[in-house]
């Protein structure tokens, strides 16, 4: 019996921008978890989330037409891995593929900032999640300059426009996805600056954190002001219709992962999935098959 379907825009329409140039970062609030105040009642809505997310997945995978890319972005320790990992934890490992983009290498370095991306794009019938995301050319190089001198791109290309050059590029490269048949969503987990100071100092504290745990991620913290200017222009600027961002509260990882799972099966929804009819032909083949195993168990 199929699993309840959950009511997808209770939880995710509230986070979806839809009026992206009137957008300002600090009308959502971090610690939202709307009309939910139980921990226990998202997770019983996440499992059934879940449940409902494998059943598409596996029609997506059968009908191999769409595929499903989704893209997080977010400031350190605002819980992606947990998120990624909970919400696709029913979803057949053939059917996904994850694919975090750490610093470039020197051969990524020397191409165009789309390029290393545009390599590990998911195959029709699968859902592909970039764990940060070209976006980081706008995020991080944005706050930190000199790491746009190691692109090597020619100066007279680098001017005041290049921010706004490189979102009409990213929306280019996005519409031209979604006419190809990617379907996008993009996830911003806004944490507040507060859970992230206690998420870090819980790290310190479990020894079983600590690998996570690195000192550049306490030296971005200083950087913070500008990084959430850079999140915010980047939102104003690169959601469309076709590919729109959801600003998701993050300080309470459950109701992310409720949020972030409402969407991605609503999005699903919207494709009407099915499993593929077999033609006359196929139906003759497997008659044939039932014969031929009926005959050899007699």
């Amino acid at each position: 019996m199929p699993a309840k379907k959950i009511r997808a825009s209770r939880f995710a329409d509230r986070f979806r921008v839809t009026k992206p140039k009137s957008f300002r970062l600090s009308q959502i609030d971090p610690a939202d978890t709307w009309r939910l105040r139980s921990r226990q009642q998202a997770g019983e809505l996440l499992q059934r989330g879940i449940e409902r997310l494998t059943e598409l997945q596996e029609m997506l995978y059968a009908q191999d037409r769409w595929s499903v890319l989704l893209i997080f972005q977010a400031m350190d320790a605002a819980g992606k891995d947990s998120t990624i990992k909970h919400v696709m934890s029913g979803v057949n490992p053939q059917g996904c593929q994850v694919v975090s983009f750490k610093q470039p290498s020197a051969e990524e370095l020397d191409h165009d900032f789309l390029w290393r991306s545009a390599r590990r794009l998911p195959e029709r019938g699968r859902i592909g999640i970039f764990n940060r995301s070209y976006y980081e050319e706008v995020l991080v190089v944005r706050v930190h300059p000199e790491l746009l001198a190691k692109q090597k791109p020619p100066s007279k290309l680098v001017t005041k426009q290049i921010w706004e050059q490189r979102f009409t590029d990213i929306n280019a490269h996005e519409r031209y996805l979604t006419r190809n048949g990617t379907v996008i969503r993009k996830f911003f987990l806004h944490v507040s600056r507060e859970e992230q100071k206690r998420r870090f100092l819980s790290r310190l504290d479990e020894p079983e954190k600590h690998w996570k745990f690195s000192l550049a991620d306490v030296q971005e913290r200083a950087h913070w002001e500008a990084y959430q200017h850079a999140y915010e222009e980047m939102i104003r600027n690169t959601t469309t219709k076709e590919a729109p961002w959801y600003v998701v509260p993050a300080d309470n990882k459950w109701f992310t992962r409720l949020a972030v799972a409402a969407a991605v099966i609503d999005t699903l929804e919207e494709l009407e999935l099915a499993y593929p009819k077999v033609d006359s032909v196929k139906r003759r083949e497997l008659a044939t098959a039932r014969e031929a195993l009926a005959d050899e168990a007699s």
